[in-house]
């Protein structure tokens, strides 16, 4: 039986170079490597994971451990770094700072993502007073967004977000900020959603929220999937690791914390795309063609954000191509000359030279 499903990441990592140049960022573009070995942070390490249709998942974990690296995933807005993320179906992410456009106002940032989302002028225009109503922010609405309180911001985000009627909503610490009355407008509206049978994705560090809205949680506890399961099993681990790491005095929380951010800066894909291979392996020890597939698994969906060697060859061509037509235009000779004698180009002329 087909195992049904509305959101699978399989195998996903996340890799950030962490540059301390601009050029040092523009060297790893082009693959040329630098005299510095650049440090790697892996907020991601191997995340499987399944939502069903329907289903309202939460996120849990501490500050930095992958939640909103998950998250912006799984919504399109950053590439994973390996593994195959499968989506079925529109996704709409509000948070405080994604998707707004600073410079635009209020208004304006409606019409530009709800186009985005597909609508037609004349949909936007229908619903546009149902969502400044529910944003609430009043005459802000026709200011821009960088005058804007947190609390602003992600009141027009879900709004927006709840309004153009995604398949999968994904929230992302947008509660967190906000009054009681728009907080409760929120959680009526979430649970519509769920009686509708929307796909909802709720991250959160409120557990009391959790446990109200979500059906499962997965725990990723600092770029690992500790642990997924019932709400009230998981929060239940995850309370009891949030009060042990309380109970540890200062010095033992940097250690732990230090210990566990090596482990990501020091994390292995190689050694981890083996582990995974030889589990496969063994579930099938007569099929060959398991590395090849765990291979493709890893990276056959995958946006390379570094310039192939193709296209590096391809950059060089057309820029020595472009100084060499560059020095032929000051020298005063023709290609044909140039061509013929290449010293000519250390000689320019103050005569043009025609062939």
């Amino acid at each position: 039986m087909v195992e049904e499903y509305k959101v699978k990441v399989e195998n996903v990592t996340k890799e950030y170079d962490l540059f301390k140049t601009q050029s040092e960022k523009l060297r790893s573009f082009f693959s040329i490597k630098s005299q510095k070995q650049i440090p790697h942070f892996w907020s991601l390490m191997g995340i499987s994971l399944t939502i069903k249709p329907g289903e309202t998942m939460g996120l849990i974990g501490v500050n930095g451990s992958g939640k909103s690296t998950l998250s912006n995933i799984i919504s399109g807005i950053i590439p994973q770094t390996t593994g195959q993320v499968d989506v079925k179906g529109d996704t709409s992410i509000v948070a405080i700072r994604a998707g707004l456009r600073n410079k635009l106002t209020g208004r304006e940032n409606i019409r530009l993502k709800s186009l985005m989302q597909g609508m037609t002028n004349e949909q936007i225009d229908e619903m546009m007073p149902d969502i400044i109503s529910f944003a609430d922010i009043g005459d802000f609405v026709d200011q821009p967004v960088k005058s804007y309180s947190s609390g602003m911001r992600s009141r027009l985000g879900f709004a927006i977000a709840v309004h153009i009627d995604p398949d999968i909503l994904i929230i992302d610490e947008a509660l967190s900020v906000g009054d009681d009355t728009f907080y409760q407008k929120c959680v009526d509206k979430i649970t519509d959603f769920k009686k509708q049978g929307k796909t909802i994705i709720f991250v959160s560090h409120s557990l009391k929220q959790i446990q109200m809205l979500c059906d499962r949680v997965a725990w990723i506890n600092y770029g690992e999937l500790k642990m997924v399961g019932p709400t009230d099993e998981v929060t239940e681990k995850y309370h009891e690791f949030v009060q042990w790491f309380k109970g540890l005095s200062k010095k033992e929380k940097k250690k732990f914390q230090a210990e566990r951010k090596n482990i990501q800066k020091n994390f292995s894909i190689k050694k981890y795309q083996q582990e995974v291979t030889e589990e496969h392996q063994k579930v099938n020890p007569e099929d060959k063609s398991i590395p090849s597939k765990i291979n493709k698994l890893f990276y056959g969906s995958v946006i390379s954000e570094k310039m192939s060697l193709t296209n590096q060859i391809l950059t060089w061509a057309v820029l020595i191509a472009l100084i060499f037509f560059c020095l032929v235009n000051v020298s005063g000779y023709s290609i044909e000359h140039v061509l013929t004698n290449p010293q000519l180009l250390l000689n320019p002329s103050n005569t043009l030279h025609l062939p």
